[in-house]
């Protein structure tokens, strides 16, 4: 047994602590917000928060989480950041098929956090490891953009 403090709990997690963070939420905690995309950390769609930084949740065992705090999509509308990011993705229609939103928006919501003020270099540098296979990328600068301006 593994305790993890997610979105805020401490819960306790019945798995070998080399599984994954990724299947921990979405097969032990039933939290599905959270996407499996490649199993390598290539696509970006498993991205949660380990520490406030964006992390890939498919290769980081659960084992290294302990002690720290791990944030997923679910706790993005109660979190100010987080909440600028997912009415602006709602507001410049980002979404298409949907599938790699939830670390989309894990990844703009850590660059916000750290850079209210981000370039394009600066975007395109934080979310390079999101892969959108409807290519909505023009959409999702101009999200974080709009989320940026709310924030200030």
């Amino acid at each position: 047994m593994v305790t993890l403090n997610i979105n805020g709990r401490d819960t306790q997690v019945d798995a070998d602590p080399s599984t994954p963070i990724l299947w921990a939420l979405r097969d032990n905690l039933n939290m599905t917000g959270t996407k499996f995309g490649c199993g390598a950390a290539l696509c970006g769609a498993c991205t949660v928060h380990l520490g406030g930084q964006a992390i890939r949740s498919c290769v980081t065992p659960i084992s290294a989480a302990v002690g720290q705090k791990i944030t997923t999509i679910e706790a993005m509308e109660h979190d100010k950041v987080g909440k600028a990011v997912q009415d602006a993705w709602v507001k410049h229609d980002v979404p298409q098929c949907g599938y790699c939103q939830s670390g989309q928006v894990m990844s703009a919501t850590a660059l916000l956090k750290t850079n209210r003020k981000p370039s394009d270099a600066d975007i395109d540098g934080a979310m390079a490891g999101n892969i959108c296979r409807c290519g909505t990328y023009q959409r999702i600068r101009l999200a974080i953009k709009d989320a940026a301006k709310t924030l200030a």
